[in-house]
């Protein structure tokens, strides 16, 4: 049984999807390269940029969960697979040599750069297509990436 998204147009719904979509992946791209620096990070205040790579895990992860529900409210699929982020997330590619926390800091500080700069148009592409809702989401998102990005470069000062 298809959803019914009262007031939507379809060509509202289906960018709304695609913008969806395409921020689920970068984002499951850049939730992967976080993981990657928590597991991996050394140095001076360890424990502090160990933990707070967890919690822009986390915050990021919540975000990511409402995107994939959101499409299933607009009657769409939800495309998260390790096989469709690695061919469809425009973010780059995490180097897997790195272990001093200043160098993980910045490699984790350019990506969320990238994600927040298309979460911003994302914000705008669904709102000049008519879905304010899903505009919305990608608001919430983004200012809690702003948030973790200036934590996050707080420690490279």
């Amino acid at each position: 049984m298809a959803v019914d998204v009262k007031g939507l147009t379809d060509n509202a719904r289906k960018t709304a999807i695609s913008e969806l979509n395409a921020r689920l992946a970068d984002g499951l791209a850049l939730a992967l390269a976080i993981k990657q620096a928590h597991w991996n990070v050394k140095g001076p205040n360890f424990i502090a940029v160990h933990e707070l790579f967890d919690t822009v895990y986390a915050n990021l992860q919540a975000h990511l969960d409402v995107f994939a529900e959101r499409v299933q409210q607009l009657d769409g699929v939800a495309e998260g697979t390790a096989e469709v982020v690695a061919k469809t997330s425009t973010l780059k590619a995490y180097p897997t040599d790195l272990t001093k926390s200043a160098d993980h800091i910045r490699q984790i500080c350019a990506r969320m750069r990238d994600h927040g700069e298309k979460l911003r148009a994302a914000i705008d592409s669904t709102d000049e297509a008519g879905d304010a809702n899903t505009a919305d989401i990608f608001t919430a998102a983004s200012q809690t990436a702003d948030k973790d990005l200036w934590f996050l470069e707080s420690h490279l000062e």
